[in-house]
């Protein structure tokens, strides 16, 4: 396989992209959003100001970026088959300086987490294991990889209240809400990506169970969803559980339809956007 050096502003380019830029952007103003709006910081030269809270920030996206590298390290035969236009491992960047970049900023998020404080640090210590076991085994599995990615995504919100230490009942609310749509997001994704993941051994849950099975575990999902944040928020703001019941509604009557994999890529996008919803109305609370 020709492989090609990694030099100038196009590299930079590819890295960005292979560690999903934009996506680590979201993460880190979605943590900063968690403190203006919904523990009432408001954007204040305090907040912008406070160290430790950037570093946490920060702390959090290296160790994502991390995780998205060695995830295409691991699955760079299933994306040849999924989404070949995408694929950079051992094309724009050599497979070692993957491993040596996954370390270092492995090294690097655990190590800014202890300077936070030894919880922080722990928690980011687990969060880097478990995004590598994730990508080296678990994401191979019916279930358990899903919901490996839901619990560290909720973990993110987590981070905000363990650092604050305040009203910590609606950071955890959202955190469950984060977590239970990117569960959704990754059962769909698996849907998805059924023929390369079938390909090369994965056990997947629409693998194991089929597309229409898989499609009954995510209604499943999304109404014990629904019930909790409904139960959860209930005393806090009526209005978003209602919200997101109509949106879960939408959403499960386009599943119901889809059937190609375009359409199982547009309800993961939908998902992100759902997501998106959600951090908006923080500002809200």
């Amino acid at each position: 396989m020709q492989v090609s050096t990694m030099s100038g502003p196009f590299s930079v380019f590819k890295y960005l992209k292979m560690v999903r830029g934009l996506n680590l952007i979201i993460v880190g103003l979605t943590q900063y959003f968690t403190a203006i709006f919904l523990l009432h910081k408001g954007f204040t030269w305090e907040l912008l100001s406070d160290e430790k809270f950037f570093l946490l920030v920060l702390s959090t996206v290296v160790i994502t970026s991390a995780g998205y590298l060695i995830n295409d390290y691991y699955d760079v035969k299933i994306d040849y088959v999924n989404r070949p236009d995408r694929v950079m491992v051992g094309k724009s960047l050599k497979r070692r300086w993957i491993i040596i970049g996954h370390t270092a900023l492995n090294f690097l998020g655990i190590g800014i987490g202890f300077y936070v404080s030894p919880i922080i640090g722990m928690i980011n210590f687990m969060a880097a294991f478990l995004l590598w076991l994730y990508s080296n085994q678990l994401k191979r599995l019916p279930f358990i990889g899903n919901l490996t990615i839901a619990i560290l995504t909720g973990t993110t919100l987590f981070l905000v209240g363990q650092y604050f230490r305040e009203r910590e009942y609606l950071v955890l609310c959202y955190a469950i809400f984060a977590g239970f749509i990117t569960l959704i997001r990754e059962i769909i994704k698996d849907m998805e990506d059924l023929k390369g993941d079938e390909r090369f051994g994965c056990k997947t849950l629409p693998i194991v169970f089929g597309i229409a099975q898989t499609k009954k575990i995510i209604y499943v999902i999304s109404l014990v969803f629904c019930i909790v944040v409904f139960l959860l928020m209930i005393s806090v703001n009526i209005v978003l559980p209602i919200t997101l019941s109509v949106v879960m509604i939408f959403l499960i009557f386009e599943l119901l339809k889809a059937d190609k994999v375009k359409d199982y890529h547009r309800l993961s996008t939908f998902c992100k956007v759902i997501m998106l919803m959600g951090i908006i109305s923080m500002v809200w609370i």
